[in-house]
Order: structure tokens, then sequence, then C-alpha cells
């Protein structure tokens, strides 16, 4: 085996950046699909049991992963369960979307259900209900909600770390997430920014979003990779829209490269966000193009064509609780404060080490919850 060397990236005497050693490790053998299998599949954002139904029936030879990421389904206990239910008869593994889950006597009206059928899907769907879909984009929200709008304000002498503890209590304070916890089932979200923080504050799983017009696919790769990895835990990506009117999604062969890379660098989750549909049913907004593209990108794992090589050569350490967005050089700081003087440096730095280690960079946090390898 083989080590890399310690680099460091320097930026000013008040920032930490550091470009640290990591393990290289050697390319392991082809993994079975049975032994380690990754999840692929569809996030179904669709209206109606009938919807879901055709699309699980269309996909489930060739996926393993049914995303119930339904609002007007997660508000229908008969309509959520038949869907499960057909989901789970037909092979599938299972995440389910829920917006909220609070303790039953705070539940809003009509949703006190809620809980009750989380437990009892536990028991009924044993190990192919994954985990729950858990309210989404908390990063992202946290940083691009208007705080003068919804009156969120900064206190006195308010700095990085105290605006960081406050995301951490909003989260894991919430009630839904304290009954999640208890009952030790599995959170998942999707997020497009601050992943570390969402692992760092309770998620399990974190989907990077990637598709959208500004992602840089090796960038999204290194943050959610890195906090995954540095907290031990699993990642994976969700395409989502890269128009904002129909097509909706990237072509069929471009959604398989993405995927691709994303598997080859480790991602354990391969979704394809399938929403909006229209009423009249059909497939929402995938085409023959998009199933095409998880069929093989399911059939090239399972064959071996495709593994787990990409490993990180690199990581790029930024400062503990910098809540910057890594958008661009002049993102803000968790939405409070716009860049400040490290900013320029961090990004000028990312994107140096990205053109030269591509998928192989992973971006993390100077944190001592977590030790560097």
């Amino acid at each position: 085996m083989e080590y890399m060397k310690r680099l460091i990236a320097a930026a000013s005497t008040l920032l930490l950046v550091a470009l640290l050693a990591v393990l290289l490790f050697q390319q392991t053998p082809v993994t079975p699909f049975e032994v380690n299998p990754p999840y692929i599949g569809v996030a179904f954002g669709g209206n109606t049991v009938e919807q879901a139904k055709a699309i699980i029936d269309r996909t489930k030879n060739y996926t393993n992963l049914f995303i119930v990421q339904s609002g007007p389904v997660s508000i229908n206990e008969t309509a959520l369960t038949e869907i499960c239910d057909y989901a789970y008869q037909s092979g599938l593994n299972l995440i389910v979307y829920f917006g909220d889950l609070s303790p039953r006597l705070l539940a809003p009206q009509g949703l006190a259900w809620r809980n009750t059928w989380v437990i009892n899907a536990k028991a009924a769907y044993g190990e192919q209900l994954l985990g729950i879909y858990y309210y989404d984009e908390p990063g992202g929200i946290f940083l691009d909600t208007n705080k003068t709008a919804v009156g969120w304000g900064l206190f006195d002498n308010e700095t990085y770390d105290s605006v960081a503890e406050r995301f951490k209590r909003s989260f894991q304070r919430e009630q839904g997430i304290v009954f999640l916890k208890n009952a030790s089932i599995p959170m998942y979200c999707s997020d497009y920014a601050l992943y570390w923080f969402d692992y760092h504050f309770g998620y399990d799983v974190v989907f990077a979003e990637v598709g959208w017009n500004n992602t840089r696919i090796e960038k999204e790769i290194a943050l959610v990779r890195g906090a995954a990895n540095f907290q031990q835990k699993d990642w994976g990506i969700i395409v989502t829209w890269t128009n904002k009117q129909p097509p909706y999604l990237e072509s069929g062969p471009k959604i398989y490269e993405q995927m691709r890379a994303c598997y080859e660098a480790g991602a354990k989750y391969l979704t394809i966000f399938n929403y909006p549909y229209e009423e009249s049913g059909g497939y929402g907004i995938m085409e023959d193009e998009h199933f095409e593209a998880l069929e093989q990108i399911w059939a090239d794992i399972a064959e071996g064509k495709i593994t787990q090589k990409t490993k990180p050569e690199a990581v790029l350490i930024l400062p503990q609780n910098y809540g910057f967005g890594l958008r661009s050089a002049d993102d803000t700081i968790w939405g409070f404060w716009g860049p400040d003087e490290n900013s320029a440096v961090i990004w000028d730095k990312a994107m140096q080490l990205l053109e030269t280690y591509g998928h192989k960079l992973d971006i993390a946090y100077d944190d001592p919850d977590y030790t560097l390898p």
C-alpha cells in the first residue's frame, strides 16, 4: 500500500485550510452485486397509487429501491400504505418521505397517524424499509432562506460557531428527529449545500443533488463523500432537474455518466428525482432514455463492468463551522454573512484542487469530533 504526502494549502493566519495526506487504497477486486449492492431506483414524485404502481412495474427488474417522495401521498395514509405494500411485494427496498413527523399530540391536524404508521411499517417491511426521508434540503434551505422575511436575526456577538450550534439545535431538538432516533430508524435527505452539517447534526444518509446547472459533479462528490467518509456514513446522489421547464432532466446518456462517476467514487445510492407528473398519468418526467440509463447502470454494476475504484487521493480541510455555500467565490456564509476575507482563497484553492484531482478530492472540515486519516 502507498501513502500520499501531506499537503498544506496555506490561506491566511486566520484560515485553517489543509490538504492532508490520506491513505491510497489498492484497487479492490470486483465486488459481486449480491454481496454489497448499491441501491438504484426512482424517487417517485407523483400523485396517485396508479402512477406509483406503473413506475414500479416499469423498473422493478433493474432497480432495488423505491423512494416515495410525494407530498400528496405523504398525507394520505391509505395511498401510502398501498404503494409501499406494492413496492415491498415487488421486492424493492423502501424510503418514505415525510415533511414533518412530530409526536401525535403535536402533529398537524389529520397527520397524527404518521408516527404509528412508521412503527407499523418497520414491523411490516423489515429490512426493506431502509428509513425515512425526513424533511428536505435542510442545509440549502438554511443557507438560502431570506432571513429577514422569516425573522431569523443575528444575536449580539454572533459567530460562525454560534450559528452552527443554532443549526444543530434546530434539528436535534426537532420532535420528529427525536422520535426516529429513539425508534432506531435511519434518516435520509437530499441537499445541495452544507452536507457536512447535515450528517453531523443527525442524518444517516445524504443524497447530493446533481444535474442542476450550477453543479460541478466533481465538487459535489468531494463535498458529500468527504462529509460521509470522515463521519463514517453512506452517501448517494439524486439526479435532479437541469431545466426549469420541459425537458427537465438531462439526457439518458448524460445521466448514466453522472451515475457511473458517482458509483465509481463510492456512492451507495443512485436515484432519479421524478417530478412533476401530469394528472393524466404516465411516467412523470422520465422518458425511455432515462429508464434505459437506470437499466444500463444496473447491468454494468451487476456484471462488474464498473466498480468502485475512484479513491480519494487528497483532502481539502475547511475551518471548523465555516458554513460557506461553496457555490461561487461570493457565496454566503450560513446565509447571514457575505463572503469574508477567506472565501475567495478557499474557492480558488478548491477549484485548483478539483482541476488537479477531479473525482479523487474530498472536502471536509476541521472538527475535533472526527479524526483525520
